[in-house]
Order: structure tokens, then C-alpha cells, then sequence
């Protein structure tokens, strides 16, 4: 396994975890899951977060195409198929 840390200015982090079999992208968006909406285009994570007073969006790129996307307590967790 491998593992990537990336930590943006307000403290939030992404993780990347390599396994033999699949990757996993993790990110604590501090925010309640309704606050969030997904979407995965091709190889391309989109993720928009309605913070009330603050509209937050980001996307980057996943390492192939056909991930899952879950989130719970604010975590979002997209995992993919190597």
C-alpha cells in the first residue's frame, strides 16, 4: 500500500491510498453530507460544497474511470478499480 497526503489552506487534507487491487481517495470536507454534491465524469472527481454563506468547488483528476463515491459525517470517499 501507498499513501498520499495533500493538506489545503483551511486545514481540510485529500488522502490517495494504492492497494494491489484498488485505490481510494479520501477527503474530510468538515461539512454535513447534504452540503455536498458529486460527480464523477470519465476520470474527473467534480465536488461542489454549499457551505451557506460559501460555495466551494474542486475537481482533479482520479487514477482511471468508473469510481464509487460515498460519504459519511462529512468524509467523502471515492474508490476505483486498478
Amino acid at each position: 500500500m501507498s499513501q498520499q497526503l495533500f493538506e489545503g489552506r483551511d486545514d481540510r487534507f485529500l488522502r490517495r491510498y494504492d492497494y494491489d487491487d484498488h485505490w481510494v481517495v479520501a477527503a474530510d470536507l468538515r461539512v454535513s453530507d447534504e452540503a455536498v454534491d458529486v460527480d464523477i465524469v470519465g476520470q474527473t472527481a467534480i465536488i461542489v460544497v454549499d457551505a451557506g454563506d460559501r460555495l466551494f468547488e474542486t475537481e482533479f483528476e482520479l487514477p482511471n474511470a468508473g469510481a464509487e463515491v460515498f460519504m459519511k459525517n462529512g468524509v467523502i470517499t471515492i474508490t476505483g478499480a486498478q
